[in-house]
């Protein structure tokens, strides 16, 4: 699969700063000291930037950086809200149908790596799968806001949905730097690699010994500078509360995924219903509790991490052999399997 990578930064925004020394040096001494940075207004999630820098000014120029960057890339993929002077995802979904839509050519890049991610997963992982998770999204809001109405979206539905979907109803044009949908009743879902991709788009090229946790999705731009070290990423427990682990992997540079039934559910008659939905069964996949991916790539990190959990063991083997990458299932009964480079990757 061809990687496509953009380098282009976005606006600030406003952030909680929280910063730790590590140390009892004083600025401009030349020795590094450890500081985090907290966003929540990052893919409706919080976002934990990590780095070292030998003064507080340093490292929140630096975090900014990085922090402006991922805005940009929030306000391209998200398709709830407009802003002014970007066409972004939502603006393509509200012309369905209509003429085609000049975009940044980093939101034309993002669907031509979908559009190849989708043939590579048979179609486990499809942003144009809009209409039918928008069935599961008021669904589950209604579920989580109103417990007592909690339901399954209608069958019928689900199914009427599934005909305006798929890369077919989607033109992506990126010489004149255009997208078009055209169906009307199409629309695009960027979920299953918003925050991968744009991981990537912003780690790829910044300078080394950084870590962002996007939500989960965290992504390594190079080892701890102070000491070489390998950053350590604990994985969760789906039974856990946030802070259980079942073990925690070494990671120096690259991405750790997680896709687990735990993250966004609600219940139906006492049973939980999460958001990871099979395009297939037009229902959450039951197959694992969660997959944890380890890859260079963020964005097929993101991507690798829903189609694995949505796939048997075998196909997701095939999977990683094509596309690369190491892989950690966990199984309803808490049973764990893991690819052979991923193993040796366990911290012990």
């Amino acid at each position: 699969m061809k990687k496509r990578f953009s380098r282009t930064a976005g606006l600030i925004l406003t952030i909680l700063l929280m910063c730790a020394w590590l140390g009892g040096c004083s600025a401009g001494s030349g020795q590094l000291n450890r500081y985090q940075l907290s966003s929540t207004d990052l893919f409706d999630t919080v976002t934990v930037i990590t780095g070292f820098a030998e003064d507080e000014q340093q490292f929140r120029s630096k975090a900014d950086q990085l922090l402006k960057e991922l805005l940009e890339w929030h306000q391209l993929c998200d398709i709830y809200h407009t802003y002014d002077g970007i066409n972004n995802a939502r603006t393509v979904n509200l012309n369905a149908g209509g003429e085609p839509v000049q975009v940044d050519s980093r939101l034309t890049e993002l669907l031509l790596f979908a559009r190849e991610l989708s043939e590579a997963t048979g179609g486990k992982v499809d942003v144009t799968l809009g209409a039918m998770l928008r069935e599961w999204h008021e669904a589950r809001e209604t579920g989580i806001q109103r417990p007592e109405e909690a339901a399954l979206p209608d069958a019928e539905a689900l199914e009427q949905a599934m005909a305006h979907t798929g890369f077919d109803l989607l033109e992506i044009d990126p010489e004149a730097g255009t997208v078009r949908l055209t169906d009307p009743e199409a629309s695009l879902d960027l979920g299953a690699l918003a925050k991968g991709y744009a991981a990537q788009q912003v780690c790829g090229h910044f300078e080394a010994g950084w870590l962002v946790n996007l939500g989960g999705n965290v992504c390594a731009t190079g080892p701890k500078p102070t000491d070489g070290s390998p950053w350590i990423v604990g994985i969760q427990n789906p039974d856990g509360n946030g802070s259980d682990y079942v073990h925690a992997v070494r990671l120096e540079q690259g991405a750790v995924v997680t896709s687990g039934d735990y993250q966004r559910w609600y219940e139906v008659d006492g049973v939980r219903y999460h958001h990871l939905i099979d395009p297939e069964t037009r229902m959450p996949g039951r197959k694992w509790r969660s997959v944890t991916i380890l890859h260079e790539d963020s964005g097929l990190a993101d991507g690798l991490s829903t189609a694995l959990f949505l796939m048997n063991r075998e196909e997701g083997e095939a999977l990683l052999q094509k596309l690369g990458g190491e892989a950690c299932w966990i199984a309803e009964d808490g049973g764990q399997y893991t690819s052979a480079g991923y193993g040796v990757r366990i911290r012990r």
